[in-house]
């Protein structure tokens, strides 16, 4: 995969770069990673600028990510009468997009810039819930491509003249994203778990019968006397 674009945007350049990165913003099954990755190889054979290639990367990723989230936005849950995008988001993954929504909020839409094969569904259902206006959408998905799209075009610039060894470093770098996005989980399940006990605490409190006042001493010597 990798050779094959490196030769195809050495041949057509940075047009072609952004219509695959469209393309991967589609749901088509082109590894986005790779798809940077390899621009970052041409610039590094001296056929493109890296720095523009950046700026391509980033206008593609954001492109192809807004389609996905404005068809939603537009057609609404009509959308999953298209043969196409019911394929994209069957009704038993729209369902569980919906309730980790729920669960993270806008947190999903950044972490999903690094989820390949759930990046699609969820900016799907992103706009299809209307709960998103797209302004936000741009702003979170915007920031983690601007950590993304640098970090894999600059790595294929600076080991354009090897190949293996780029690859070795892309996978390292993938096993370093999983690694920093599953303590990112754990770390917001821990904080909402602990706010949904402190809330079930403070209702149990709330809900708990007050003790009776305290008999005053003239009852209690009225009691005694009786």
């Amino acid at each position: 995969m990798l050779d094959f674009l490196v030769s195809f945007f050495g041949t057509y350049g940075y047009a072609a770069v952004f219509a695959c990165l469209v393309l991967c913003g589609l749901g088509v099954p082109v590894p986005e990673d790779i798809t940077l990755v390899s621009g970052g190889v041409i610039s590094g054979l001296d056929l493109a600028n890296p720095h523009i290639m950046c700026a391509v990367g980033l206008v593609g990723v954001l492109f192809g990510d807004s389609t996905m989230f404005l068809a939603g936005r537009i057609f609404g849950y009509r959308i999953q009468k298209i043969k196409t995008f019911r394929k994209i988001v069957t009704p038993q993954r729209f369902s569980q997009i919906q309730k980790k929504f729920k669960e993270y909020g806008l947190g999903l839409l950044f972490v999903a810039r690094f989820l390949p094969g759930l990046r699609s569904p969820i900016y799907l259902v992103a706009g299809m819930s209307r709960r998103i206006s797209y302004l936000t959408f741009i702003v979170m998905d915007g920031l983690a491509a601007l950590i993304s799209v640098p970090v894999w075009v600059y790595l294929g610039h600076f080991f354009a003249d090897n190949l293996d060894v780029l690859m070795e470093y892309v996978h390292d770098v993938q096993k370093v994203i999983y690694l920093i996005l599953g303590l990112i989980i754990l770390v917001v399940l821990a904080i909402y778990l602990k706010k949904k006990f402190h809330a079930k605490m403070n209702k149990f409190t709330e809900d708990k019968p007050q003790d009776q006042e305290p008999t005053s001493d003239n009852q209690v010597t009225d009691n005694q006397e009786k």
